[in-house]
């Protein structure tokens, strides 16, 4: 097994376990197993009946399973949550946790392609079963498509450049690794190099994996499968993922409902929010953690 600190080091973890409220009984859902942090965190509260499943669509993430029957890995994205637990015959559960961060394993490991600080393949699959890559988007999205996955996953500033120039550069040289992608944008730099990679490869990552798609078809399954008194626990580092996550808390729906002004309608929500405000790090996990920083949880309870 892998140490866990070097595999992901949990955010905001005793914040998160505390939100769920664990029953020592229940049933819980970590839908982003990683390195287990969170999940043995819960763990420790659980009783000898309690029950505790762990979605992860990296199989690398399975070795860091620990040996306890009360735990069952199941290896598949979050958004088939729902299909998932009717496989297993579940049809309530007590509490959900979801920390959509990606862990430090993935970064740190070369060859995924996900960090600029390796020359790899443009990978960026969470998943390694499935065939869409990040070179796979660049060299067959078209420039608007480009335009709109730069501008709206990493907020480039000058997206609409750099859609251009990936399209008039991938028709003489293709684009298949890291450097080969740096190199062909150098020129188009806004602002700090560092920062305006990050934010291209964040884009890419999020458009690869349809993180935000996946997120809202978990959002979606989860009230018929909420016990009352519930909770939902949800980590999120994009500033897109926490505004999907707060309205939905608020409105139970994915569609936008109007607040009726004058007669004071609101949306029929199935959740009491707890968090009105999201919780973030402390100043001392945040140096402990840089990769915290952006991290902001939000809590709700089924009704």
């Amino acid at each position: 097994m892998e140490d866990l600190n070097t595999y992901h080091i949990p955010v905001l973890l005793s914040e998160a376990v505390e939100g769920l409220q664990v029953k020592p009984n229940g049933i819980y859902v970590d839908c982003t197993f990683g390195g287990g942090g969170h999940s043995r965190a819960i763990l420790d509260q659980l009783g000898p009946k309690g029950k505790l499943y762990v979605f992860d669509q990296d199989e690398s993430a399975r070795q860091n399973l620990p040996n306890d029957p009360r735990v069952e890995f199941v290896p598949h994205n979050f958004r088939h949550f729902s299909r998932m637990m009717r496989f297993y015959g579940i049809k309530g559960v007590d509490g959900v946790l979801a920390d959509l961060g990606v862990s430090s394993h993935q970064f740190d490991e070369g060859s995924r392609g996900f960090s600029i600080r390796f020359d790899a393949a443009l990978d960026m699959r969470m998943d390694k079963r499935q065939t869409q890559t990040a070179a796979t988007i660049l060299q067959e999205s078209s420039e608007e498509a480009l335009h709109k996955i730069f501008e709206r996953y990493g907020e480039v500033t000058n997206a609409k450049t750099l859609a251009k120039t990936i399209v008039q550069y991938r028709q003489s040289t293709p684009l298949q690794s890291t450097e080969q992608l740096k190199n062909a944008i150098h020129h188009i730099v806004k602002g700090n190099p560092h920062r305006y990679f990050a934010q291209i490869f964040q884009a890419l990552r999020i458009a690869v994996n349809d993180e935000f798609g996946a997120l809202e078809d978990l959002l979606t399954q989860l009230p018929p499968l909420l016990q009352q008194g519930a909770r939902v626990v949800i980590i999120t580092f994009h500033s897109l993922e926490d505004r999907i996550v707060k309205n939905f808390f608020k409105t139970g729906s994915m569609s936008q409902t109007a607040v009726d002004e004058v007669f004071g309608t609101k949306p029929d929500s199935p959740f009491l929010i707890i968090t009105k405000k999201p919780i973030i790090p402390s100043a001392a996990e945040q140096r402990k953690n840089p990769r915290s920083r952006s991290a902001k949880m939000r809590i709700a309870e089924s009704k």
